[in-house]
């Protein structure tokens, strides 16, 4: 027995002694490693915090697109809808407070406080309406909210995969009360604190970018690394997913969307039939709207090349439509 115990002992020693090892290293990494690459786009002041925005493509008469990523979904995620729509009009992209490479803010993270941060965002930036939002999953939520507060500026709605106002009832996912929501918050608590002391940049150095997304560039995937070097991005993420509930609530407020024209992608991967409903609703809460389904997953729908060609084609003919 005593044999035994002296072996666990020696067992907790080691487990300690790597633990200090790894925690030790995480720091040196954080203090002494490199830095983030430079933003693509410009941070721009939005009232006591810089909002990183990226715009491509030529301002003229056309709508501009503007991107509204997914919940702790960066802008660079959405590479080649730029690229493909980049020649054809504007595209703006974006990433809300404490993203990619925007700075935190301690502001509520409820939609209309994020649709006038972006608002503003816009102007700031020089960019102008007409818009056509598009939003990707818990982005497609702020749209709707960014469109009823502002109607005269948008002529266009996308819709990638979007959330419904009635999913965490009608599939069942994890409610505001519960006991798993709460372990979610700790658990993103936890990475937060990782992150300040480098061990996810440390993890990364062995495994690759934690961040990386199927049919993305090399190029893109590694500018993902920088969104670890410290625990700013995790906690956007948990700020965001803590106003979760309240931001579904919300958007279900703003549907009177009469003939807006609308375009809703669904990823045909998934298995619930009652998603592939209520993307459809999506669709119809406009006598303009039109659903369609594209081989892939909630993000393979946009990340790789062939799904947004598609979804570039469709906007691009929305935009002749929009001319008559």
């Amino acid at each position: 027995m005593k044999i035994f115990l002296k072996i666990l002992k020696r067992i907790g020693q080691l487990i300690g002694a790597l633990l200090a090892l790894i925690i030790f290293a995480g720091l040196m990494l954080r203090l002494f490693g490199p830095g983030p690459q430079e933003p693509e786009g410009k941070l721009i002041d939005v009232g006591g915090f810089k909002l990183h925005i990226n715009s491509s493509g030529e301002k003229n008469e056309k709508p501009t697109l503007v991107i509204e990523g997914g919940a702790g979904v960066a802008s660079e995620y959405y590479h080649w809808l730029n690229e493909g729509l980049k020649d054809s009009m504007r595209v703006v992209r974006y990433d809300r407070a404490g993203l990619g490479y925007s700075e935190e803010s301690d502001t509520p993270r409820d939609p209309v406080t994020v649709a006038h941060e972006l608002h503003l965002l816009l102007e700031k930036s020089g960019e102008s309406p007409p818009y056509i939002m598009t939003g990707h999953s818990i982005g497609g939520a702020y749209i709707r909210v960014f469109t009823e507060l502002y109607p005269e500026e948008v002529v266009g709605l996308i819709f990638l995969d979007a959330s419904h106002p009635d999913q965490v009832e009608r599939i069942n996912l994890t409610k505001k009360t519960s006991n798993k929501f709460k372990l979610v918050l700790g658990v993103l608590n936890v990475q937060a604190g990782l992150g300040e002391m480098g061990i996810l940049t440390l993890y990364e150095i062995f495994m690759g970018p934690l961040l990386s997304a199927e049919g993305l560039p090399d190029r893109i995937n590694n500018r993902t690394r920088d969104f670890f070097i410290d625990g700013k991005y995790v906690r956007a993420y948990r700020n965001e997913t803590k106003y979760y509930h309240s931001i579904l609530e919300r958007a279900g407020e703003a549907n009177k969307f009469d003939s807006l024209p609308i375009r809703v992608f669904t990823a045909n991967e998934s298995s619930k039939q009652e998603w592939i409903k209520m993307q459809k609703e999506i669709a119809n809460l406009s006598i303009k709207g039109k659903q369609m389904s594209l081989n892939g997953n909630h993000a393979t729908i946009f990340t790789k090349k062939e799904n947004a060609a598609i979804i570039c084609k469709e906007i691009i003919n929305l935009l002749g439509e929009l001319k008559k």
